[in-house]
């Protein structure tokens, strides 16, 4: 079967497709992507289209290594209220992080991009909106402990699919979606290319 290649170092991301039934190869991009979000700010764009230029870019990037190959790129962007967060440096950081989505609702924005010799061959976009509860600081400070280093790979500081989901009191959207991949669109586009079972 024709692998994907995947232009991320995501283990989330490889897990979910090659779970899937998907073929992958893992080749990270080399994207600046503060660049990005502060030139999507400084242009008035959108938190999709932000998103969307990033996972085009990933894709852009790593698809010039493999001539021919479809190479998926993909990002997700968190925006609470208006205010972008970025994955957190440190647990201090995933701390004031948590802290400020107490008690609010936010939305998770994945983009995914497929790209194939320099152009962009398919496009996916999805959002979910995501409910925290008004945890303690004793709970806060135990759910770190308890998860350690691993809220750091996460925009959000956590993971829905573990210890995280005691974070919430209401979850709206696509699973796949809050992992960081619009999967079922995706899957649909390579059934069509041939690169998993019709």
């Amino acid at each position: 079967m024709t692998p994907l290649i995947l232009a991320s170092a995501s283990r989330t991301r490889a897990g979910m497709l090659e779970r899937a039934g998907v073929t992958v190869i893992c080749d990270p991009a080399d994207v600046d992507e503060d660049a990005v979000k502060a030139a999507g700010r400084a242009g008035g764009c959108s938190v999709e289209q932000v998103a969307e230029r990033l996972a085009e870019a990933k894709a852009s990037t790593v698809a010039v290594r493999h001539p021919g190959a479809l190479v998926l790129g993909a990002d997700q962007m968190l925006d609470c209220e208006g205010r972008w967060f970025d994955k957190p440096a440190g647990r201090a950081g995933a701390a004031d992080q948590l802290r400020r989505l107490r008690g609010r609702t936010h939305r998770l924005v994945s983009a995914a991009a497929v790209v194939q010799d320099g152009a962009v061959v398919w496009r996916g976009i999805d959002d979910a909106r995501l409910t925290m509860r008004a945890f303690t600081d004793g709970f806060l400070d135990g759910y770190l402990q308890g998860c350690g280093d691993g809220v750091l790979s996460s925009v959000g500081a956590y993971h829905l699919e573990g210890l995280g989901a005691q974070l919430f009191e209401r979850v709206e959207g696509d699973f796949f979606t809050i992992l960081g991949l619009p999967l079922l669109p995706l899957l649909g586009f390579l059934r069509e290319r041939g690169i998993v079972t019709p």
